[in-house]
């Protein structure tokens, strides 16, 4: 959602020097299927198919403000919900909004930290949103997402 955010993703889509290595990610994925052979495609797969990087303000009702966006295909939360939510409620609000930029029969990857009180940034401490595995499941559940697969 910030400015150095997508300067960073960018600069790994670009393969620009100094980028933020994301290798151990895609070494894991390449490992659990078993073709570790295949890292280099793998990265070079995903960032090909990255048709947009953009700054997006959750608290609009576009979030993409001023840019509409067609239905996307799939849409990656990393990090975010237990940032910006206060309570369950917020949760299940943005759970609503991120499904509104989906296509039917889309896909949503969320990554996030459960259990998690606050963030720590130096001496800066970051409130959290704490939840649950059941309450993830609860609350997609509840807004129409099917679980294709949970890793906690």
């Amino acid at each position: 959602m910030s400015d150095r955010c997508i300067m960073e993703v960018k600069r790994w889509v670009d393969e620009r020097t100094g980028a933020f290595d994301w290798s151990h990610a895609t070494q894991l994925h390449v490992d659990i299927a078993g073709k570790s052979d295949l890292l280099q495609d793998k990265e070079g797969k995903v960032r090909s198919a990255l048709q947009h990087i953009m700054k997006c303000d959750p608290e609009k009702e576009n979030m993409m403000d001023p840019i509409v966006l067609p239905p996307a295909d799939c849409v990656i939360c990393f990090g975010l919900l237990e940032y910006i939510c206060k309570n369950q409620d917020d949760y299940i609000r943005y759970l609503r909004k991120l499904s509104s930029l989906l296509k039917p029969g889309g896909h949503i990857i969320i990554i996030g930290a459960l259990g998690v009180t606050y963030l720590k940034v130096g001496k800066d401490k970051f409130h959290a949103f704490s939840y649950d595995e059941d309450f993830a499941r609860k609350a997609l559940v509840g807004e129409g997402f099917v679980i294709d697969r949970c890793e906690s």
